[in-house]
């Protein structure tokens, strides 16, 4: 596609409100996600290794999250330290013994992965609470047809517009019965532009709180007039501590007051399952690759990242000597936030994040650099010149597990850099899987 027709889209993307919101300095700042025409292609065979890797993961990450609030089996086989579960961040007690509906966890999982110069694949990261950015590759492939007609019917590229479909045949498996609801926070949350858009695309209804009210442990939405219907299923867009002020933050202002007795009680299926945080914790995503075996009796398609955990001695002992070639993350950030690359830090800088991963070793994981590969993007004068970028795949979980035929290419748009985050200035692309 050429620089004009990457103008058209951006400007559509202006024009339809494509946006998504940063909090800086305690102000809530909305601006476009940058997008490149220069769309990113995956092979036919390529993508068909990914789809067996990715479904997988999924299923033992569900397996664990299964167990882990139940019997806690890989617990007690030693597979996984105890302190690992219980202390994360993610885990929470008051889902224990909750099986939700149809016994699923992660309905959407985002999984974060980089392909290496040498052609490898590798999972940087696991996203099983609320993972967001399936909808900007939609709407640009909507958009690219809209600015360039040809583009599509002269490549064998496999239509990505059947998300909406496996989301709303995710929700209708394990709905309980009555409407289909995207729980919305507001306009003001960074992702609303996705809440609403996937409301329209599935045909779920866009809700606040204060249109849901629980009574005799069963989920209903009202309208102006009073008049109630049930909700089946809720694919809420609000982190686990907000949900229910009744059962974590008791000052939320977002959340459903008793939403999670409808939830226990089995009457509402909730869309991530609350509690998903415990696996994907960054401290829990090294043990993966043994839940694959523990769980399916499989050796792992996709590997992980050379990972090392500071909380075992040999790991924190190896971690403190090649510090200069590891990257270090902070277990309970996200969006690229809490990544220290050793080879950048000062002296100083090294010496008290050293000191930090002796005196905290569950907070931090390192990894081995892995040097990914660069793609082309343009530039404002039309030239292509090449960054850093991943790729979050999306698997949607209900009567089986299903990868979707494209994904959210993001890249750096800073020469050299390894973050891609949208919150770090980031890009995307659209990303065309061939059907051939």
């Amino acid at each position: 596609m050429s620089v004009t027709t990457a103008y058209e889209i951006n400007k559509l993307m202006a024009r339809y409100g494509v946006k998504f919101g940063l909090y800086k300095n305690g102000e809530f700042i909305e601006q476009l996600f940058p997008y490149d025409a220069i769309p990113r292609v995956i092979s036919h065979d390529e993508f068909a290794h990914l789809d067996r890797g990715l479904v997988q993961r999924v299923d033992a990450l569900n397996c664990f999250l299964r167990d882990i609030y139940s019997g806690a089996k890989i617990v007690a086989d030693k597979i996984v330290p105890e302190e690992f579960v219980y202390i994360s961040k993610g885990y929470l007690p008051e889902c224990g013994g909750i099986i939700p509906p149809e016994g699923v966890y992660s309905h959407i999982s985002g999984i974060d992965l980089v392909q290496a110069k040498d052609g490898a694949w590798y999972i940087l990261e696991d996203n099983l609470r609320i993972p967001s950015g399936a909808s900007y590759p939609l709407i640009a492939r909507e958009l690219s047809r809209i600015a360039d007609p040809d583009a599509y019917s002269n490549n064998d590229v496999k239509d990505n517009r059947n998300y909406s479909d496996m989301l709303h045949e995710t929700m209708d498996f394990v709905s309980r019965g009555g409407l289909n609801v995207i729980l919305t926070p507001g306009r003001y949350n960074a992702a609303y532009f996705e809440h609403s858009y996937l409301a329209e695309r599935t045909g779920a209804l866009l809700v606040k709180a204060s249109e849901l009210v629980v009574e005799d442990a069963v989920l209903y939405i009202k309208d102006y007039l009073g008049v109630k219907a049930r909700v089946g299923a809720v694919y809420r867009r609000i982190s686990d501590e907000y949900l229910d002020p009744m059962t974590f933050m008791a000052d939320s202002l977002i959340g459903v007051p008793h939403i999670m007795d409808a939830y226990r009680a089995g009457n509402v299926a909730v869309i991530n399952a609350p509690g998903n945080g415990v696996a994907d914790d960054k401290g829990i995503y090294y043990f993966v690759p043994r839940m694959v075996k523990y769980y399916l009796g499989e050796e792992p398609i996709l590997q992980n990242a050379p990972t090392y955990l500071p909380y075992y001695e040999n790991d924190l002992k190896f971690t403190l000597e090649n510090i200069r070639r590891l990257v270090i993350k902070d277990v309970s950030e996200a969006g690229g936030y809490g990544v220290v690359f050793g080879s950048e830090l000062s002296e100083e800088k090294l010496a008290e994040i050293k000191t930090l991963i002796i005196q905290e070793p569950r907070r931090f994981i390192s990894q081995e650099v892995i040097d990914f590969i660069d793609l082309d993007i343009m530039d404002e004068n039309g030239n292509a010149v090449p960054r850093k970028a991943d790729l979050r795949a999306y698997v949607l979980t209900g009567k089986t597990t299903r990868v979707w035929a494209s994904g959210l290419t993001r890249f750096s748009r800073v020469e050299g850099s390894f973050i891609v985050n949208s919150s770090q200035g980031g890009g995307f692309k659209d990303t065309w899987v061939l059907s051939r």
